[in-house]
Order: C-alpha cells, then sequence, then structure tokens
C-alpha cells in the first residue's frame, strides 16, 4: 500500500475522532474539532501530490480518495446540521449529489471496460469550497463575525452552487457508463 493510500484512510480513520471531539461539549471541543479537521483536509492536499510526484497514482486512491472527502466533509455538516449551523435541505443536497456521483462510479467501475473515473477540477473546486464553509461555521465565522460579514453563510451557499453544478457536470460527461450496463 501506497502512502498516499495509507493518508487517505487516515483521513478516513480521523472523521469518527472527529466527530467524537466535536461532540464532547467540553470548553474549545468546536476548535479542536476544527483543528482535526484542518489536518485531515490537509491530508488529502499530500495525498494526492505524493501519489502524482512518486507516480504512485492507484485506482484504489481514485476510488477511496473522494470516499474519503465525503466521509470527512458530511460527517461534519451532519454535525453542524443537528446544532442549527446549516440548513437541513443543504446538507441533503450535499448528500444526494455524493450518493449519485458514487453511483456513477460504482456503476462504472463494475461495467465491462471496469473504469475508475477521478475527481475533475470542478469536483475538487467542490470539495474545498466544503471545507471552507464547514471550517467557517466550526469557527463561528471568525474573523468575519466582527466584521458584520455572514462569510460561513456565504461559503455555504457556494458550496450548494458548487456541489450541484460539479454533480451535473460529472453526470453528464460520465452517462455513457450507465449506459454500457444496460
Amino acid at each position: 500500500m501506497t502512502l498516499a493510500n495509507k493518508l487517505t484512510l487516515g483521513r478516513m480513520a480521523l472523521v469518527p475522532v472527529m466527530l467524537a471531539v466535536y461532540y464532547m461539549r467540553f470548553p474549545g471541543a468546536h476548535l479542536v474539532a476544527c483543528a482535526l479537521f484542518i489536518l485531515a483536509a490537509l491530508t488529502d492536499l499530500i495525498d494526492g501530490h505524493i501519489a502524482r510526484s512518486r507516480g504512485q497514482i492507484t485506482d484504489f486512491g481514485k476510488f477511496m480518495d473522494p470516499i474519503a472527502d465525503k466521509l470527512l466533509v458530511v460527517g461534519m455538516l451532519i454535525a453542524l446540521c443537528g446544532d442549527g449551523k446549516v440548513h437541513p435541505m443543504i446538507v441533503f443536497v450535499i448528500i444526494a449529489r455524493e450518493f449519485a456521483v458514487s453511483g456513477v462510479r460504482l456503476v462504472a467501475a463494475s461495467g465491462n471496460a471496469h473504469r475508475v473515473i477521478a475527481a475533475s477540477w470542478l469536483g475538487k473546486v467542490k470539495t474545498n469550497v466544503q471545507i471552507a464553509a464547514v471550517i467557517l461555521l466550526l469557527l463561528d465565522n471568525w474573523p468575519f463575525a466582527y466584521l458584520g460579514i455572514a462569510m460561513d453563510q456565504i461559503a455555504v451557499w457556494t458550496a450548494l452552487v458548487f456541489t450541484a453544478w460539479s454533480g451535473v457536470d460529472y453526470i453528464v460527461k460520465n452517462w455513457q457508463f450507465i449506459g454500457e450496463n444496460r
């Protein structure tokens, strides 16, 4: 197993730890959860860089890296939704997009050609905007709250737009893989 793949699995393992800390409710728990979230998000950048620079891009990595990102972002969005920091319909749209894209990925991987579809640049932008939104929500919109700018909500709505856009783009570009398995 490559180092990049180990980092991806490590990111997945951090998710329940991060959520447990978030729910502990000790003073500063949200800051510790935010630090764990940022650490996990950074592993996404690091594992991709390592895989590309070492020529170790694997089908496992192309398949599991987006799943690790989904677990990280969706896990924390559900927790934030439970605290009323993000609207449930926004979380629903994000989760629905992830299910739809994952479904296309699974169909493509199980088809005659056994294709593994890597994330597109638009999907990567979507993930980064979602990560920024979650961080702002965890930090209670710091430092923008002092300026009277609802940057956390701007980031959430921007994430929603990129989520929908990238989902439609992904399905349209990969529709032929769905047709192969009829």
